[in-house]
């Protein structure tokens, strides 16, 4: 097993248990106190756990060598797992928006309790301590589905302060402070499956990685002192991995065996940029012009139109 699947595995197994704690506490608070804000952060980490479960069995896959059914690897796996995880949190968001909304109108009933208390701090703890170890985890794997959970469980910091404040409302006297709490939760939800899922479209729809990552890719490549010009230059995701695609301007003289090296040689300093996995290469003898009739045909193309 690789020391990179070794990791993920680790931090997949911490955020599942991490949820089960924190669904456990405060499941049985919010039904033993009639806390909505609890229940509903309780509700929120169902899915959480629902998700790294996910992540913990399907995202895995990406660590698979490539075979006869997925020749260019397993790449795709990590953001269409990311991808559930963020359509999940925009759901369930959804409906605890909607119970809250409810609970306005017809009025809370929870019961304040110290135990109330005690239990959305053991809460904070064991997700804050699973939002930190994933991301010191992360930085060494570079997961997208570890790094949609580590934003879940930042997330879940967020919605459990929302959750104290309500309890703290209750504690006043004031027992409105608890579904509103829960509203505020129910947002945050949303907002942050939105994120999360927007990454991920990109990576699963074949997008153009930013600006700065592809003019870093091109002055690798014109930096070679072979490389007479460049054209025909495509970056895109497949997954979260960026394959690049270019035909290089060289001297018109070099051998096959030249040719051949040179080509490898632009490969491998294409391919020790990270993120880049998958490079294609195309040699042109440099003085032939194509670069520049394909540029004035692009050019009267969009005249046309």
């Amino acid at each position: 097993m690789s020391a990179d699947r070794e990791s993920f595995l680790k931090a997949s197994w911490v955020n599942v248990a991490s949820n089960v704690v924190k669904i456990g506490v405060e499941g049985f608070l919010g039904v033993t106190f009639g806390s909505l804000a609890l229940m509903a952060d309780a509700a929120h980490s169902v899915a959480d756990l629902l998700a790294s479960a996910v992540v913990l069995v399907w995202g895995r896959f990406v660590y698979d060598d490539p075979d006869a059914s997925h020749p260019h690897g397993h790449d795709r796996f990590e953001p269409l797992t990311a991808l559930f995880v963020g359509g999940v949190l925009v759901l369930l968001g959804l409906k605890l928006l909607y119970d809250s909304g409810h609970a306005l109108l017809d009025g809370p009933a929870a019961e304040y309790s110290v135990v109330l208390v005690a239990g959305l701090l053991v809460a904070l703890v064991v997700r804050y301590a699973c939002y930190v170890y994933t991301v010191r985890v992360n930085r060494e794997v570079g997961s997208p589905s570890l790094r949609a959970l580590a934003a879940d469980s930042k997330n879940d910091i967020y919605t459990t302060i929302a959750v104290v404040a309500g309890v703290a409302g209750m504690a006043l006297g004031y027992p409105i402070f608890d579904p509103l709490a829960g509203g505020v939760v129910s947002l945050l939800v949303i907002y942050q499956g939105v994120d999360v899922s927007r990454e991920n479209i990109r990576y699963l729809s074949d997008g153009a990685p930013p600006t700065e990552e592809r003019d870093r890719i091109e002055a690798a490549i014109r930096s070679h002192p072979e490389v007479h010009g460049l054209h025909d230059f495509v970056a895109y995701y497949s997954g979260h991995v960026i394959e690049v695609e270019f035909h290089a301007e060289v001297d018109g003289d070099l051998s096959l065996a030249e040719a051949h090296d040179l080509e490898t040689q632009l490969r491998e300093r294409v391919r020790e940029i990270e993120p880049v996995s998958d490079v294609h290469v195309h040699l042109d003898p440099a003085g032939l012009g194509e670069w520049k009739d394909a540029a004035e045909r692009s050019s009267a193309s969009t005249t046309v139109r």
